[in-house]
Formats: C-alpha cells, structure tokens, sequence
C-alpha cells in the first residue's frame, strides 16, 4: 500500500521541477514511509511513496521497462497478479521483479489500460507514463478502494492519492465548490467525482483516464452488474461460501505481519474463522475496547467469536477523546461528517502497533443486502405499489409534511419518514433515507448567498442519474446500486483509505471482492432479504464455519457517543460556531446555526446529525480555511 502522484504537461513539452513531485510526495509520506521514487520524463513527472508489503527486495518503484519506453506507479495490492503473471510470460514477457507492479505494467502493454484494468482483482490506483506512445494512464479499482484526485491548471493535470499532496501547488486554488457544500451538507460527504475544492476532482470507481493529444478522458470499465442469476438457493449459499472462502485467500499475501480486525459482528467473524482455517489460531485477531462507550465496545462479543475458533483476541483499549478530530480534519482534507471515522480511525491506529495487513469485514451489508434501510425500503415499495400515485402524492404528501417529526415518542408512532417516503418515487425517497440531514433543512442552513449561487442544483440529481443510466427495475438491486456508486466510495472506503493509510496500515475487505460482489449483486431479493432480516445468504454460507448464535448476534454500530460528546466536550465549540467569527461564516446562515443548537439544547427537536456535520465543517474550515466561490 503506497501513495502516488504526479504531473502531466498535457503538450509534453514543459518540465516538471522534481522539488513539486518531493514536495507532493512528502505530503502523503504517511501512506508509504519505507521509501521515496521520483520519474522524469517529457513533460511528465511521478512520485511515490512505498509501505513494503511484497516483494520488498525489489519492489521499490517507479517501475521501469526501458525497452518499451514505459514506466509505473502503483498503489495497492492485486491479489491475482501471479496468475497474471503467469499468462504473461507465457505470451513472451520477461519481468524483472516478483512484484504486482510489473505485473499491471506489461499486462498494460499485452492488454491495454481496459484489459489489464479488467482483469485485475484486487485493490489499486496507478499511473503508467508510456512515453514511447506519448500518452499517460490513470486508473482506480473497480468499486473505488483506492483514490485518485487530479486538478487540471494551465495546460498540465496535477493527481495524487490525497488532495493535500495536490494543495502543495499554490497556484491550484482552494476555492470551495457551493455545490459540493451542499452535497457535504445534505450526505456528510462530498458526492461521486466532486470534491470540495472546486478545482479537484475524483476519478470515479472502476474508471480510467488518458492523457494524450493535449487533453485528458475519462472512461467506465466496471460497474457492479445487478445481472439477474438463475440459481437455487442451496446453490447460491454454496457459491457464495467458495466465492467468500476466496477471496479471503487471495488476501493473505504478505511479507509483513498480517492479522484481521475482530468486531464480534457476522462479517468480521466470517472473515476470520476463514483465515484461522486457513493460516491457523495463531491468526492476529484485534478488537479494539473503547472504555468511554460501553455501546460500541465489543470486546465481549469478540471474545466469544475468538473461544469459538480457538484464538484469543488481541485487545486494544482506547479512550476516544475530542482532541483526535484535529487529526480527522488534517486526515481526510475534505469535511467528512461520518462519526464512524473517529472509532475506525482509532482502531487503525491501534491495530498499527500490530500488524502491517489487516483484513476487515467492510462491504456484506452493501453486497448482501445488510442494512436496516434496505428492509425499510422494501416496505415502502409495497406499500407504495397498493396506492395510486395520484391518491399518494394528493393525500400522504400532505399527512407527512404536517406529521410531527416526534423524536420523543415511541417508535411506532414516528411514522412521519414512513408517510412522505411512500408519498414520493423510489429514487426520491431512499435519496432522503441516506441523507445525515433532510435536503430541505440542509438547504435552509446555508448562507442566502451561496444559496443564490447554487441555484437549482440538488444531489437528488446525481441519484436519479445514477438510477436512469443503471436501468434496474428490482427495487433492492436500485438502491444497492445507488450505494455503490455513492454511499459507499465516497463515504466508507474514503473513511477506511484515510483513517488506515493515516497510520501506515494496509487494510483489505474480502467482501468486496469483485467476483463475490458481482454475485451477490444478481441474487433475487428474497435470497438475501427475508423474515425481516438482511445477509440471509451469507448467514447460511456462514454456518459452515460458524456457530448460530455467533451469526445471529444482533448486529451493533460502530460509532461515537455524538449526543455526549456534543452537549459535554464540545459545547463551547458549538456555541462559537455561530459567532461572528466563526469558521462557518459566508457558508452558512449564522442565525440558523444559533437556532438550531438553542432548539437541540432545548430538547425540542434532536439536530446532533446535523450540529456534527457543521462541526466537523468548522474544523474543516480552521484546516483549510477558504472560502465558497460566487
């Protein structure tokens, strides 16, 4: 697992100064502290920064093969590379190292960018300069594990594996984008190829770019398929138990400690009583106790999973403290409003002083169907599909805009999501069950300006594109969709990207697996989802090597005390945040800042979604400190 960056002359006449590739690598050192490797070449520069994990004898890159005229930058692992290589030497190829870099670059050379993209199963971001064809390739893995951010300046495009390294360009501007504030206010993160910095962009999940010619396009090579599969139940359980039991083998390469995260839910336990079958009960299994929040600790759970399988759980105790989101807003260089990454960036840091590879059950509830709002949405389908569409709009629209939002009564009282979820279409309704704070809210929370400037743009409408190129009729395979394409590159893996390679950890997610991800992808709804319950397939491919109440565990979150923290720790951050000077001024209407937070202090209504999100901005701010453009 590295860090890569670089800069293009799209002309490929003027040189790249070495001392902006050393100042772009030095950014994002954290990601690769072993060693450093600068390329220059006709108006083409790379950098990189390794952490060893394989081949760590000859495997310090940039990669070059000089009687092609090419060479490569490579961050990730590709888990099938010596099958690749293999194929390769069989059709000529001669390699000079026994890493997976060399592998992509001559599968580049005998396949292309598409074909080598294709074939690849694993994780990764690389950029090959073919310098003997002027042209230069970026591409990232297919579901987006890996990031790649570019800037297009004068003629030349600046990328890299974190917008910081990016930043170190003071002619790239740090101006924020008002849509993607918008975006970032409604989701808690920044959506698909925008980022906050209006000059930045994203490369999208299995998506390559060429720089040739002068300019730069960009290409789809994957998206998870949502195929329909004509298969039996027992059949599916027992592909889903080998395409599991694969994919986990794939990804124990290594040349460096290896161990797994250990939470005591279904999706971490599956991985590991894999691996102990596999590697023995010598496994590191690590679960990381949080002695300030006896909700998320898991340790208990995770002790009973590991004298299910023989191992003793490495524990690391921790005690979350306000003073680490100093560290989240310098991590991950956008805001990110997703308390999750306080815990996870906890246990890289802890799992860190163990192991170099860690394995992490990431991935089963979007692959299998796992999430309660899935269940949810199905509900609101049916019922949805009982009442005509005029009846709904006419009758319910109205009954849920005047529910009261009642976050004091009892659960099946609170029907106000219910009522105007089945009042509007499918896309529009899972758009504002995934949304961390109601659309109209997060609009009214943004200053009057930005307001004007942004216009009648609305992140509902990345969705319903999504939804229109995908096609799919089958509403469970409609929202996965949407989640992998949204939710799940931009919110969660960009969570575990920043949070593991903040702390030199390789982290690797057997469940998102390409080949087990497209699979599951074409299973019929009731094969993952049925008597209420998500995974149902995984859980009984899961029974082979794990016992009923290890799988049937009620599943818990992992996630901070956000109501304690917000009316303990961090009150007196709150209150400032609605003062003249605050780090939210000319993005955010001041006034509704102040009285949102008198209203959750009052105990009136609960806005902790959305007083997070706008802390989380304000340290964003005080990192960064830009401004919107107008």
């Amino acid at each position: 697992m590295c860090g890569i960056a670089g800069i293009v002359d799209l002309e490929g006449k003027r040189p790249i100064a070495r001392a902006e590739l050393v100042a772009m690598a030095d950014a994002i050192r954290h990601r690769g502290p072993d060693s450093e490797g600068i390329h220059l070449a006709d108006g083409v520069g790379l950098a990189f920064r390794r952490l060893a994990i394989i081949d760590l004898t000859t495997g310090d890159q940039p990669i070059h093969a000089p009687e092609r005229g090419a060479s490569i930058i490579f961050n990730g692992e590709l888990y099938n590379y010596l099958e690749l290589r293999e194929q390769l030497i069989a059709k000529g190829h001669v390699f000079t190292t026994r890493s997976d870099t060399e592998v992509v670059l001559r599968g580049y050379f005998e396949w292309g960018e598409r074909g080598i993209c294709e074939r690849g199963r694993g994780m990764f971001a690389f950029a090959i300069h073919d310098r003997a064809n002027r042209r230069v390739i970026l591409a990232r893995d297919a579901l987006g594990k890996k990031p790649v951010y570019f800037a297009r300046l004068d003629g030349r495009v600046a990328f890299a594996s974190e917008i910081k390294a990016l930043l170190t360009d003071s002619r790239i501007a740090r101006t924020l984008s008002p849509t993607a504030i918008l975006d970032y206010t409604t989701l808690g993160y920044t959506l698909q190829e925008s980022t906050i910095f209006g000059a930045i962009e994203r490369l999208l999940p299995g998506s390559f770019a060429v720089l040739e010619n002068g300019s730069m396009r960009c290409e789809r090579y994957f998206r998870v398929p949502f195929t329909p599969i004509e298969i039996s139940y027992r059949d599916a359980v027992e592909r889903t138990a080998e395409l599991a039991r694969a994919a986990v083998k794939r990804r124990l390469m290594s040349e460096v400690p290896l161990g797994c995260f250990l939470s005591g839910g279904l999706d971490s336990s599956l991985v590991c009583a894999s691996m102990v079958d596999m590697v023995g009960t010598s496994l590191n299994a690590i679960t990381v106790g949080f002695d300030d929040d006896k909700e998320a600790d898991e340790r208990a759970a995770a002790r009973e999973t590991g004298r299910v399988l023989g191992i003793v759980p490495q524990e690391e105790v921790v005690r979350t403290d306000p003073k680490v989101l100093d560290s989240i807003a310098k991590t991950f260089d956008e805001p990110h409003a997703d308390p999750s990454a306080v815990p996870t960036y906890e246990l890289c840091r802890a799992t860190r002083r163990r192991v170099t590879v860690a394995l992490s059950g990431d991935g089963g509830d979007e692959s299998f169907g796992g999430y309660r709002r899935y269940r949810f949405d199905l509900v609101e389908n049916r019922i949805r599909a009982l009442i005509p569409a005029v009846l709904r709009r006419s009758v319910l629209g109205p009954v849920g805009r005047a529910w009261p939002k009642a976050d004091y009564l009892p659960r099946p009282l609170r029907a106000k999501t219910l009522i105007e979820n089945v009042a509007r279409d499918p896309v529009e309704a899972y758009y504002r069950s995934v949304a961390r704070v109601r659309p109209e809210d997060a609009l009214s929370l943004l200053d009057p300006d930005l307001r004007r400037t942004i216009g009648e743009y609305r992140p509902l409408e990345r969705f319903r594109r999504i939804d229109r190129e995908r096609g799919l009729l089958d509403p469970l395979s409609r929202i996965r969709a949407l989640d992998f394409e949204t939710w799940l590159p931009d919110d969660i893996l960009v969570k575990v990207d920043r949070a593991s390679m903040a702390n030199s950890l390789e982290v690797r997610a057997p469940l998102l697996d390409a080949d087990l991800v497209s699979f599951a992808s074409g299973l019929p709804a009731a094969y993952l989802i049925a008597k209420g319950s998500g995974k149902r397939v995984l859980k009984d491919a899961a029974r082979r090597i794990l016992p009923d109440h290890v799988i049937d565990r009620r599943k818990h979150g992992f996630d901070l005390p956000v109501k304690r923290w917000l009316d303990g720790p961090l009150a007196a951050e709150l209150d400032s945040l609605g003062e003249k000077d605050s780090p939210l001024a000319g993005v955010y209407d001041l006034a509704e800042v102040t009285s949102r937070l008198r209203e959750h202090r009052a105990r009136r209504r609960d806005r902790s979604a959305e007083l997070w999100m706008l802390l989380m901005f304000g340290r964003f701010m005080r990192t960064y400190g830009t401004a919107p453009s107008r």
